[in-house]
């Protein structure tokens, strides 16, 4: 099944100067083999390739089962000397969990069990008890 990242990773993204990291979080292990797989340092480069004018790299956090990606010369020159709406990079992350994957029938429909809302900040608020 093709589906986005978005049901099946929580995300966190942010700048340090001119670059971006993208933190990518598997709801699931086998979600993060599953993304481990198919979302390469060379995808996240094509999918940002208009945006992006250097490196990307990516870091694997098993005990974390997220994926860290960093995008080198992503933000126009950062904070106060880009002319772009996000010199921040906080956008970045949601860019990310737009691109689509081929997904196991079983492993979609496992995180949309345990997931429902895909809203990592949902759940946890939910979680706590109310006052």
């Amino acid at each position: 099944m093709r589906i986005s990242l978005s049901e099946l990773c929580g995300y966190r993204s942010g700048d340090k100067g001119n670059l971006v990291n993208i933190a990518l979080f598997a709801y699931s292990e086998d979600v993060y083999e599953l993304i481990k797989r198919v979302v390469t340092a060379e995808r996240v480069a094509e999918h940002f390739a208009p945006l992006v004018r250097g490196e990307v790299t990516r870091y694997e956090a098993k005990n974390l089962l997220a994926l860290n990606f960093v995008l080198r010369d992503a933000l126009g020159g950062g904070g106060p000397s880009t002319l772009r709406a996000d010199n921040l990079g906080k956008t970045f992350g949601c860019t990310l969990v737009r691109l689509e994957i081929e997904a196991p029938d079983d492993l979609v429909a496992a995180s949309r069990r345990s997931h429902p809302d895909t809203g990592w900040a949902r759940s946890y608020l939910a979680s706590l008890p109310q006052s």
